[in-house]
């Protein structure tokens, strides 16, 4: 699931990943580095509701996938904050996301990966900003690669870009 900031995408996949009897565990990569990023955490939890298992986990995706029982299912969210992290610490990237790529391929159980699209801005000014865009995008392509369904997200509204919706995902929108 990708789209732009604040374009609907994890109210969509939270709606996606729903199933009779499944249990839901999110993989949140967040981490609160200010008052700001506090309340937008606290509001994604207040409006997933009680009932998600939920694993911190910044840059631990693979440990957590690994450890989901394959009944459930999992939304990572997301991709972009997990990439900003790996960045951050210094780490090397393409090592970080071809593991991020193998634990997404072995898990047991069903992920949905909510991502940001970075790439229709303007080009960056910096270096860093420059890596950080081309890296996502990279990492993108290789999840939607690997993917059965993929949907761009704009103004909350899914776009299928491959694989069809589930039968009824219309209608709960």
């Amino acid at each position: 699931m990708v789209g732009g900031a604040r374009s609907g995408k994890s109210r969509l996949a939270e709606r996606l990943v729903v199933g009779p009897g499944s249990p839901r565990h999110y993989i949140a990569t967040a981490q609160a580095w200010d008052d700001e990023m506090r309340a937008k955490i606290a509001a994604h939890q207040a409006d997933r509701g009680a009932d998600w298992v939920t694993h911190e986990a910044p840059r631990e995706v693979g440990a957590v996938l690994a450890a989901v029982p394959g009944e459930a299912v999992v939304l990572l969210d997301c991709a972009t904050l997990w990439l900003t992290n790996v960045l951050l610490a210094d780490a090397d990237v393409e090592a970080e996301c071809a593991g991020l790529l193998a634990a997404l391929a072995a898990s047991a159980a069903p992920v949905v990966v909510v991502s940001n699209e970075v790439g229709w801005g303007i080009v960056p000014d910096n270096a860093l900003a420059r890596a950080f865009r081309n890296h996502q995008g990279r990492l993108n392509q290789q999840i939607a690669a690997e993917a059965g369904l993929v949907l761009g997200v704009m103004a909350g509204l899914p776009m299928v870009l491959k694989g069809s919706l589930p039968v009824g995902f219309h209608h709960a929108l």
